[in-house]
């Protein structure tokens, strides 16, 4: 049960946020709304996301010094996790523009740059499947990951800062804590992205295993 603490603090955190972000108060904003509840929803899947990424690189950088396959299939199921939350996030943040901005996909900046983001770890993916021996796969995969996460920090945090964009905190637009995020959303805010964040290890290493024993099997 000590080794599982984690877990359930992930399932607490989550039905919490859920939950009582339904439930509780928030600020009455002109345009968002009821709609600034998705705030508990939409950020956390990018927090998600650029976490299970960061794991993925680590372990790619791992597997280049090791050669361990271990490596690789953490590498490998925490971006096929990572990029479930990247969609999760892009549709999560299209059910929000449709309600404030008018449209689902406004081609905003800081969407179009996700989106193109998402599409380095699609690339990733149908590289990994376009070769077929083991050893040479994992490490053209690595290689192609520790370039890839570089550039999906530019493309989510430099690039969209040098343009107008409707996004909070970007293109002189202010962030949420600048001026409407207070202590009720906070409280609900920060559990949210720590708790999907540790449903996504979760989801991660659970893959992770039963991949394990699927190669075994086959071995």
């Amino acid at each position: 049960m000590y080794k599982n603490w984690w877990k359930i603090l992930a399932a607490v955190l989550v039905i919490y946020s859920t939950v009582w972000g339904f439930l509780s108060t928030v600020p009455a904003l002109p345009i968002l709304h009821e709609s600034i509840r998705n705030l508990y929803f939409h950020v956390p899947m990018w927090f998600g996301m650029i976490v299970l990424f960061s794991i993925s690189v680590y372990y790619s950088i791992k597997y280049l010094s090791s050669n361990d396959p271990d490596d690789d299939v953490k590498a490998v199921e925490s971006v096929n996790v990572g990029v479930v939350y990247g969609i999760l996030g892009i549709v999560t943040g299209a059910i929000w523009a449709r309600f404030t901005w008018g449209q689902a996909w406004s081609f905003d900046v800081k969407q179009n740059f996700a989106a193109i983001a998402l599409l380095l770890y699609f690339a990733y993916i149908v590289l990994r499947n376009a070769i077929d021996e083991e050893q040479k796969r994992a490490k053209i995969s690595a290689i192609y990951n520790i370039f890839a996460f570089p550039i999906m920090v530019v493309l989510l945090f430099v690039l969209p800062r040098l343009a107008d964009s409707l996004h909070p905190g970007n293109g002189g637009n202010p962030g949420f804590n600048a001026y409407d995020l207070d202590s009720r959303m906070r409280m609900v805010f920060y559990p949210a992205c720590l708790g999907w964040i540790l449903i996504g290890c979760w989801i991660y290493t659970i893959r992770f295993r039963v991949r394990k024993l699927e190669n075994n099997n086959t071995q």
